[in-house]
């Protein structure tokens, strides 16, 4: 990757300089408590963050978290971020109670060296995701006000052209941090001579969500394997009942073209577990897939399609997993996305968990996360980065 990083900035050192890091700690509240229940983000930001401390840094991190309409919203405050990464630092952050106003002036002017601080949700003001450049520069004019040097270290956040990851490093000399560096050389892997045979498994809810990365792919794995909510669009495309599943009917004819070009890569499922709703103590059985009841839902993929699967994933050397098999949320239809998740770890391959649903479903099952290859923090950016395109946050860097 022809941009500087972070071991570059520090050859060159930092000790008390301002350095503005761009971190994604947009991690998952419970509604009720308010409290963290993944903390994957903020441990993933955690090398890049701890190196700037040792050097002597006076680090000012910024992120988003959630989708606030452009103004201050409590239950989107990063405030119980700064907390938990003061845990994982083993120092306090000061937290600004907002983003580019008196608190985080203050804030910023106080830290000494070694010192962290965290701002409030960028997505606060709506400059940050404004399509305007004007209104998005004058926004990223006062973020780089905090900062000497900019560390974008969100991969989360690459694909998105924002103020802070897009606007603020045309403003600050800017280098990739470890998380962005590490993601871009794994995915690189997957788009250059992958090992052989190379297989994907896609899944989430919809077949148009995944319609770029898939048109990607197709000509370059050794197979494909589909499930989640997205498999029933295709297996109505085969002329399949799929009762009252998840279905994207005008996505029934590219389901099917796409069978037609695959030349019998794709593998879909064989059997569903199929459900009278979506609950998690619904009535449920197993059932084939081309048999599913016109009043009932698939919400897992069954044991016999984890078998398939898993014969097809045991042969691979490269694998890429994106998206969840089933309802992983609710324990009964957890087992496809289980059974699936084992598999990879047990083939002799290497082998990239996508971000998103996938990432959360691998710590939620409490499955070894050191049992991947890479477990990517951004779905979204991975998948376009498959797809082949630009990301804005990266080529931000190498202007």
């Amino acid at each position: 990757m022809s941009i500087r990083n972070l071991d570059d900035l520090l050859a060159e050192g930092v000790s008390g300089r301002r350095v503005l890091v761009r971190a994604d700690l947009n991690v998952p509240l419970d509604k009720q408590t308010g409290e963290i229940t993944d903390d994957g983000r903020i441990r993933a930001v955690l090398p890049t963050l701890g190196a700037l401390v040792q050097a002597g840094a006076r680090v000012v991190v910024c992120s988003h978290l959630g989708r606030p309409k452009g103004a201050p919203d409590p239950q989107f405050s990063l405030r119980p971020v700064a907390g938990r990464l003061g845990e994982l630092l083993g120092a306090p952050v000061s937290f600004a109670s907002d983003t580019v106003g008196d608190s985080a002036r203050s804030t910023v002017e106080g830290l000494a060296d070694g010192q962290v601080a965290l701002l409030e949700n960028l997505r606060f003001n709506k400059g940050e995701t404004s399509k305007d450049a004007a209104e998005r520069g004058a926004f990223a004019d006062q973020l780089a006000a905090f900062g000497e040097v900019y560390v974008d270290d969100a991969f989360g956040a690459v694909h998105r052209k924002h103020a802070s990851v897009y606007d603020v490093p045309a403003r600050l000399p800017g280098v990739a941090g470890r998380l962005v560096l590490r993601e871009v050389e794994v995915l690189s892997k997957l788009t250059g001579e992958p090992e052989r045979p190379y297989v994907v498994v896609l899944g989430g809810s919809k077949v148009s969500d995944k319609l770029a990365v898939i048109e990607a792919l197709l000509p370059k794995v050794d197979r494909l394997l589909i499930g989640g909510g997205m498999c029933f669009t295709f297996l109505k495309a085969q002329g399949h009942e799929v009762g009252t599943s998840l279905l994207e009917e005008e996505m029934v004819e590219t389901c099917r073209n796409l069978l037609e070009r695959s030349e019998g890569k794709i593998m879909l499922p064989v059997d569903v577990v199929a459900a009278d709703a979506f609950a998690p103590d619904a009535a449920h059985d197993t059932v084939p897939a081309d048999g599913i009841p016109s009043h009932r839902l698939g919400l897992d993929i069954g044991p016999e399609t984890v078998a398939g699967f898993a014969a097809a994933l045991s042969q691979a050397k490269t694998v890429f997993w994106n998206g969840p098999m089933g309802v992983f949320e609710m324990a009964a239809f957890a087992g496809g996305t289980r059974g699936v998740a084992e598999a990879i770890t047990k083939a002799d391959a290497f082998s990239v968990v996508g971000g998103g649903d996938s990432a959360a479903a691998v710590r939620a099952l409490g499955l070894d996360e050191s049992s991947f290859g890479h477990i990517s923090t951004g779905g979204g950016a991975s998948l376009e980065y498959l797809e082949g395109k630009t990301l804005p946050g990266i080529a931000a860097l190498e202007k």
